[in-house]
């Protein structure tokens, strides 16, 4: 059984290029699950439908995934709904981008 925590953690490793804040602490990663042993499906959006980052983010964060032990394989699955607000931004996020 994988570690979603550990999972979690690694994708804080990967920044949106445009923002410089990854992509948990910006509350793009909508959920993190194993649906077969060793296989992990993130779920994620982007910050707009035509995020032109959109291709590189999700190869980085099924890369950083693949980097926990026992994940053999990753999957990212971006989805639109519900569609990004900076309300979904955490805290840290939020004292980094200067946002109220």
């Amino acid at each position: 059984m994988v570690d979603l925590e550990q999972v979690r953690e690694k994708l804080m490793e990967v920044n949106d290029p445009e923002i410089g804040v990854d992509i948990v602490d910006l509350g793009l990663v909508y959920g993190i699950e194993e649906i077969e042993e060793g296989v992990v499906h993130i779920r994620m959006t982007m910050t707009t439908p035509g995020c032109p980052a959109h291709d590189s983010i999700s190869l980085a964060a099924e890369i950083a995934a693949e980097q926990v032990p026992g994940v053999r394989k990753a999957h990212v699955e971006v989805v639109w709904d519900p569609p990004w607000t900076p309300d979904m931004m955490n805290r840290t996020a939020r004292l980094l981008l200067k946002f109220r």
